[in-house]
């Protein structure tokens, strides 16, 4: 009996061993195919350029890639805008600027701070890069929100986004509207949350004609709406409209050369959600009784649909019982 049992547990632990060798395997190899994960900066301006995140969820083996960041270069100095979702690639774009110029990163400006644009900026901390973001950020970074996020974030994404991935601060609070200039060029910063988030700020550059949206505009996916306000959103659409960029850099998907489509892809959508819900909201009617009486069609096959058209009507029905 005691052989039998022996060879039981032998042949168990054996067994043990061998799964436990595959799953090690099977992660060495996810790591190793993240880590061909490319950033091809595309040229949008004359010195501004953009990476585009990939149309997906965030995970380990995209290593939370999946938002846009922009850099245009001076003739002191490089301006990055946002800082992507993980160290390793915000790494990765610092190495693509070198490519392009001797000159240093000497700025960031934080759209929002929201993981999948944040995460990267310890990497522009330590290279000597001064962070700017508008002042709601400091309510955000203080919450168990934020905490709890990174929590998360650091087994959803590892071992992109581990225990030595901090939350950063901004060298600069951003109140209303900033000017900032390097190398002669002017970098208009306006506060525009509460929107998307409430510390959204966007960045337009005169010289070059190109905006910064962030998450305000969305091209090639549906929006995270998340806990957003609606009608700020819209008004901060409007704002942009006034200004009539040439180019538009969205915070996901492709840059636009045709601003009032993509924005008014981004408005409709954000109209439809409050459209379908506000009756069953005012009401008090069932949100799952007013979700499945909806007409999806116009969306439901675009990336994300799935993943997040759901969440944004449950947000925007509770957001209109709160106005």
């Amino acid at each position: 009996m005691k052989l039998v049992g022996r060879s039981w547990v032998g042949a168990a632990l054996q067994r043990l061993f061998f799964v436990g060798l595959l799953s090690q395997f099977a992660f060495i190899s996810s790591v190793n195919a993240a880590d061909d994960l490319l950033l091809n900066p595309i040229q949008v301006a004359p010195h501004t350029y953009f990476v585009r995140g990939l149309p997906e969820m965030g995970s380990s083996q995209n290593q939370n890639f999946i938002s846009n960041a922009g850099f245009v270069i001076t003739p002191k100095g490089v301006v990055v805008v946002d800082a992507l979702g993980s160290p390793v690639i915000a790494k990765k774009l610092i190495s693509e600027i070198k490519k392009l110029t001797p000159q240093k990163v000497v700025a960031v400006i934080v759209t929002h701070y929201h993981a999948d644009h944040i995460y990267g900026l310890q990497e522009f901390k330590n290279i000597g890069a001064k962070i700017y973001a508008q002042n709601q950020g400091i309510s955000y970074l203080a919450s168990e929100t934020a905490k709890q996020r990174l929590i998360a974030s650091r087994i959803d994404f590892a071992p992109w986004v581990n225990s030595n991935t901090r939350l950063i601060a901004a060298d600069v609070w951003i109140d209303q509207n900033y000017t900032l200039t390097v190398g002669g060029v002017d970098f208009k910063i306006s506060r525009v949350g509460p929107a998307h988030a409430p510390e959204d700020l966007m960045i337009y550059i005169p010289s070059e004609d190109v905006l910064f949206a962030g998450d305000l505009v969305f091209r090639g996916r549906i929006p995270f709406v998340g806990n957003a306000d609606s009608n700020g959103w819209l008004s901060a659409l409007d704002r942009i409209e006034r200004i009539n960029p040439k180019i538009v850099i969205p915070g996901h998907g492709n840059y636009s050369t045709h601003p009032a489509e993509d924005i008014a892809f981004t408005r409709d959508y954000l109209k439809y959600l409050r459209v379908s819900m506000s009756p069953a909201a005012v009401n008090l009617d069932p949100f799952d009784e007013a979700y499945q009486h909806t007409d999806w069609s116009e969306y439901d096959g675009m990336p994300l649909f799935k993943a997040a058209n759901r969440m944004n009507a449950y947000n925007v029905y509770l957001s209109i019982q709160s106005e």
